[in-house]
């Protein structure tokens, strides 16, 4: 019974699902229909609209395309009158800017109205070279195209011509003081600033190199209009020249500047004659500047001469302007003096300035690519000139070499030194310009380094081969010596410069072990080693000299004088004694040497004086008559020889007080003490009648003559 009612009630539920599917199922038949229906709608209404669209687009296409074509050849129409109008324009251009062209860029229009019709000739000349070359118009564009450039060449050239003016002295000494004022100030500061002052310098400089130009604002930007437009229409003619303009105000700067200095020279100890104001106002200022720039360049190789000798003559007594130079053969109308040395420093320094003032003034007015080519023509006259005069001062240190004025020769130090220094200078200003120019500053160098080389060991030669300076007959110091001893101390000026001459030479270079060595250390080492071998070849040549005198006593006193007055030199100059190590011991043995040689003119005089202990005998109070003539005979000949070499050596001269008073000194110490023996023991013997003819001098009288030596006025 349970069975049969749960079955009917599971039949029942099914029931009611597939009822409830089958009107889901009517349901979604009716939804698809419904969307069928509107697809079909659809699927109508766009086919209808795409009929419509259909209809429309072939209607409308043939409109839309006449209306492009209509539009471009509208278009087509413009353009070709408006190109008619430029052609036309060709055909005119000549009436339309002749007035222009014939007024000139410094005409009523001006100079941008001139460049702009300039434009429109070239751009119709390039037209009718195009299209009609053949054409009569093209004739007259040519024509008046080059009667322009003509004019705008012309133009520069005056407005260049105008204010190129040369740079006067005065401007330039301002400048090369200021930055050598500058450059020393900055010498004394850190390194660690260095970077900065560099900037600052540079940056200084340009600024005053800048005010060389005199080129208004006004008159530089036509200038660089002009250039611009004639280097865009590749007319170059301009450059040629500005090349040969600036060429010439660089070389009249350089030659107004020798000038200034050969007035300055000659008129140095006159006043202005001239009642104007400004002309006095003028030369004052002319030599204050002059006396600025002499501060700074180098003035000391005859000024040391004086020096030198004023030293020398008031520690020995000794009268160098007395006698004649064997070295320092001096011809006035060929050597380097001073003023010329000073002068060729101080113009080297203008052209590198002057070359920097073209450098700037040409970075505003040429482009780039053309300036290194235009910068060499420019600078080429001028340096060949700084080259001529420093060959010409080298051709003359030769010649002084030649002749062994080494005293002149020395002036090729301080122009060598300055000229090193001012290297980088150069090298920066004419950085860029091919090898051949950049070379001819070295070139100086090089010479003047070779001409220096050959004097130094020529020197040496000199004194080696010296024949020309006659002996000192007294025995003092010779003139040979004081000569050497002057140059010698001259060179310390110039230590790093002369280093570095020496460091080209092996001979100096493998002499010591330089790798070690700092580099100021390096150049004294070098220079110690050319001075000792200076002193050798002295020492040498006097000791061959005095193998000349006949006495040994003056001969000794000779090698003595000199020795002690080099020793005098070196111990009196701190920079010698700091370069020339070792020698003062050599010098101190040298002189006991020639000291106890010295000694040796006195064997005559004490064989007199000794060696009669053992044959003299004395017999109840009364000697032999064979003792008695050996005693008359010692004590006469002991009393003439004394004479003899008091009258000898009372014309020696040993001018050094401190030496005469030590050999006086020995004199006494090595005869005074035998002869007071001999005296003592054999002047109380009767062995004469008359014994003060034969004892003349007591031991007291014998030092008074011996204190008589060596002075020519006792």
């Amino acid at each position: 019974m349970k069975f049969c009612m749960h079955a009917q009630f599971v039949n029942r539920e099914s029931y009611l699902k597939l009822e409830k599917e089958a009107q889901n199922l009517a349901l979604f038949k009716e939804k698809i229909k419904r969307s069928k229906q509107i697809t079909e709608n659809m699927v109508g209404i766009l086919s209808s609209f795409e009929n419509r669209l259909s209809k429309l687009e072939d209607s409308i296409v043939p409109i839309y395309n006449e209306t492009g074509n209509l539009q471009r050849r509208q278009s087509n129409i413009d353009h070709t009158l408006s190109y008619l109008d430029h052609v036309i324009g060709f055909y005119s251009i000549c009436t339309d800017v002749e007035s222009i062209i014939r007024s000139g860029p410094a005409g009523p229009k001006g100079l941008d109205a001139f460049l702009a019709a300039m434009t429109k000739l070239n751009q119709a000349q390039n037209y009718f070279e195009k299209n009609n070359p053949q054409s009569v118009e093209l004739e007259n564009v040519n024509t008046l195209f080059n009667t322009g450039v003509d004019s705008l060449n012309r133009e520069f050239k005056d407005l260049l011509l105008k204010h190129s003016k040369p740079v006067q002295p005065i401007q330039l000494l301002d400048l090369i003081a200021a930055d050598d004022e500058l450059s020393s100030i900055d010498a004394t500061s850190s390194h660690s600033n260095s970077a900065s002052i560099n900037d600052t310098n540079e940056s200084g400089s340009l600024t005053s190199l800048s005010n060389l130009t005199n080129f208004p604002e006004p008159v530089t930007s036509d200038l660089n209009k002009m250039c611009d437009w004639l280097i865009q229409h590749s007319r170059d003619e301009f450059m040629n020249v500005y090349a040969r303009i600036r060429s010439n105000v660089l070389v009249k700067s350089l030659k107004l500047l020798k000038q200034h200095h050969k007035s300055n020279s000659g008129n140095s100890m006159q006043g202005s004659s001239s009642p104007q104001p400004k002309t006095k106002f003028r030369h004052h200022e002319a030599s204050s500047t002059t006396r600025k720039i002499q501060s700074l360049v180098e003035k000391k190789a005859n000024k040391m001469l004086m020096k030198a000798s004023q030293t020398l003559e008031s520690s020995t007594g000794i009268q160098l302007g007395a006698r004649k130079s064997s070295l320092f053969d001096h011809r006035e109308d060929d050597i380097v003096d001073e003023s010329e040395m000073e002068n060729y420093l101080v113009s080297v320094m203008a052209l590198q300035r002057l070359m920097m003032t073209e450098k700037s003034l040409m970075s505003s007015l040429i482009i780039e690519k053309h300036r290194g080519p235009l910068f060499q023509i420019i600078i080429q006259g001028a340096l060949d000139s700084t080259v001529q005069d420093g060959e010409s001062i080298a051709a003359k240190a030769k010649r002084c070499i030649s002749r062994h004025d080494f005293q002149a020769v020395l002036v090729i130090f301080p122009i060598l030194k300055h000229l090193t220094l001012m290297k980088p200078d150069f090298e920066r200003a004419v950085e860029g310009c091919d090898l051949n120019i950049r070379n001819q500053f070295s070139n100086i160098l090089n010479t003047l380094h070779a001409t220096g080389a050959k004097a130094l060991e020529d020197f040496i030669d000199r004194i080696r081969t010296d024949s020309t300076s006659s002996l000192p007959p007294d025995g003092t110091v010779h003139q040979l010596t004081s000569d050497v001893l002057v140059f010698v101390q001259q060179l310390l000026e110039y230590t790093e410069t002369i280093a570095s001459v020496l460091a080209q030479d092996v001979s100096y270079v493998n002499t010591v072990n330089l790798d070690q060595a700092k580099p100021a250390d390096r150049n004294k080492i070098l220079l110690g080693i050319y001075i000792k071998k200076i002193l050798s070849q002295l020492n040498l040549t006097l000791i061959n000299k005095s193998e000349l005198y006949s006495d040994h006593g003056v001969k000794c006193l000779f090698r003595v004088n000199n020795c002690n007055y080099i020793l005098k030199a070196l111990q009196r100059s701190t920079g010698l004694a700091n370069i020339v190590t070792s020698c003062e011991n050599t010098y101190y043995e040298m002189i006991n040497t020639h000291k106890t040689s010295y000694q040796q003119c006195w064997a005559r005089v004490m064989s007199y004086i000794t060696g009669l202990d053992s044959d003299l005998q004395v017999v109840s109070g009364k000697l032999r008559d064979k003792d008695k003539n050996a005693l008359k005979e010692r004590f006469s000949n002991f009393n003439k020889e004394m004479e003899e070499i008091s009258r000898i050596q009372r014309g020696y001269s040993i001018p050094d007080v401190e030496l005469r008073e030590s050999i006086k000194r020995d004199n006494k110490e090595f005869i005074l003490p035998k002869y007071r023996a001999f005296y003592d023991r054999y002047s109380t013997l009767p062995f004469s009648k008359n014994p003060e003819k034969y004892v003349k001098y007591t031991p007291e009288q014998i030092a008074a003559l011996l204190d008589r030596f060596f002075d020519v006025a006792a």
